[in-house]
């Protein structure tokens, strides 16, 4: 029997190496679109080398998916990429509505022309209830984005929706809330603090900038939500869902956690840096995954705690394997 063929933009990021992952131990043929670049930023999937084809594409292009969905004729494609970071969109406006908005246009364009039978997921984001009306947050909460990357992906979102309704497509979106892994891009808050941490304990750093400590996050571990990805392509109906943890923190209590691991006191190193405030700030954002509980069957299964201490951990080993420093000294356990 023919292995499942699955395609997988942005394959080289957080969401997309975990999830290929998952594809391959479900025996699926994983196929990742890259763009072409004169350097090969694959570090999140070297591990998968030879296990993963990859294919050059970009959402800018309309003719390179239609290309490559032609050659590939996948079974399923999930769109992870975009321009993801929520400060680069204000710098980038213009750059990011075209890769996280129109260019989910053009995938979903692309499978109408070439196999309109293709079962199609969008990586939809908890940015886009941005100025909360309500919480928690659940699929019928209205849209409030507060950054040009929001309101992309809230474009997204809707295209989606659209061509589900006027053309049938299976074509579902994962309001994901945030979610965070080692893999963690450097620039994301959550990554930012235990990389610091880990250097400050190796004493590589001494002190932790950081924006506003006082935002407040439903954070989860970015393995648990590729699963929900797939889930939801496997539903004999399409639709939408809400996936997080049904539990909020904020900023403060990540960094608390983090330096209780390595036996510091925050206090003593923690800076704020007005530079890192957001021109207009999320203050808050909580699930509400009742639907996804019922219909996929899924629950988040790693806690704010467990989390964090993965991520200093695994930024303490990266850290000392690159300076040959090793932990230690005061505040050691």
């Amino acid at each position: 029997m023919t292995a499942p063929a699955a395609l997988v933009t942005g394959v080289t990021g957080q969401d997309g190496s975990y999830l290929a992952e998952l594809l391959l131990e479900k025996g699926y043929a994983v196929h990742g679109m890259v763009r072409r670049s004169s350097t090969e930023p694959y570090e999140r999937i070297a591990h998968l080398a030879g296990r993963v084809e990859l294919h050059q594409a970009d959402l800018l292009d309309q003719t390179s998916l239609l290309r490559l969905l032609d050659e590939i004729r996948p079974r399923e494609v999930y769109n992870l990429a975009a321009q993801s970071f929520v400060p680069t969109s204000w710098s980038q406006p213009s750059l990011t509505g075209e890769f996280t908005a129109l260019g989910v246009t053009r995938m979903l364009e692309a499978v109408r022309l070439v196999d309109p039978a293709i079962r199609f997921y969008q990586a939809s984001s908890s940015e886009m209830f941005g100025k909360v009306r309500e919480t928690p947050q659940n699929e019928a909460t209205p849209f409030h984005p507060r950054s040009p990357y929001g309101v992309a992906k809230a474009y997204g979102h809707w295209i989606t929706v659209n061509y589900r309704e006027s053309f049938g497509l299976f074509a579902v979106s994962g309001i994901l809330f945030n979610h965070e892994s080692p893999r963690r891009g450097r620039e994301f808050v959550t990554r930012h603090v235990s990389e610091t941490v880990a250097k400050i304990k190796l004493g590589l750093a001494s002190e932790l900038p950081i924006g506003n400590p006082e935002a407040r996050r439903d954070w989860g571990y970015a393995a648990d939500y590729v699963d929900a990805m797939w889930r939801m392509l496997q539903r004999d109906e399409a639709g939408d869902y809400v996936i997080g943890t049904g539990r909020q923190h904020s900023v403060r209590e990540f960094i608390e956690i983090s330096f209780d691991h390595v036996g510091l006191d925050p206090d003593d190193f923690v800076r704020i840096d007005p530079r890192r405030y957001r021109p207009a700030e999320v203050d808050t954002l909580l699930a509400d995954p009742t639907k996804a509980r019922e219909e996929l069957g899924w629950t988040a299964r790693t806690s704010l705690e467990a989390l964090a201490r993965l991520m200093v951990e695994s930024d303490l080993e990266a850290q000392e394997g690159a300076s040959g420093r090793r932990r230690g000294g005061p505040g050691s356990r």
